[in-house]
């Protein structure tokens, strides 16, 4: 079988940061790593999963909602793959990132979608957890420019 191009880039020198992904078609994907693939420990899944819940909520109520296509966790647990149309640039999906890390480090409330009858593992969330995560990651982004989303050699 044909290589994926996830499987291409060099996981070795990957640290935190947002990164394109790919281009297909009118969707771009972009990797959010929040830790070091191979040496920092992973991201609990609770955690994960409060911050898909109050990220993907976030965008979804934002000027740019029409634009999001996804957001989920990376099976590998170090980050998430976002996905927008191209028509939003470069620039505003960073900063739409950094408000919406910065949005659930700052937290107070209940969880949005969170009763069996809107998820499917309703049981499975940690706020706590979501925003340390979060913090750790807004911090690690706060000064990264449209610039620096290009995967290093």
């Amino acid at each position: 079988m044909k290589t994926i191009e996830s499987f291409l880039v060099d996981h070795t020198v990957l640290t935190a940061g947002i990164y394109l992904s790919r281009v297909d078609g009118d969707a771009v994907t972009y990797d959010l790593r929040l830790k070091r693939p191979n040496v920092e420990k992973v991201l609990d899944n609770a955690p994960i999963h409060t911050i898909e819940h109050l990220f993907a909520t976030y965008v979804r109520n934002s000027k740019y909602s029409e634009s999001i296509i996804y957001f989920g966790p990376m099976g590998c647990r170090t980050g998430f793959y976002f996905i927008v149309r191209d028509n939003m640039s470069h620039e505003t999906v960073v900063s739409l990132v950094k408000e919406a890390f910065n949005f659930i480090a700052a937290y107070d409330g209940e969880i949005p979608g969170v009763s069996a009858k809107e998820c499917g593992n309703y049981l499975d969330h940690d706020l706590d957890g979501a925003k340390r995560e979060a913090a750790i990651y807004a911090d690690a982004i706060k000064d990264l420019t449209a610039d620096d989303i290009y995967y290093k050699a």
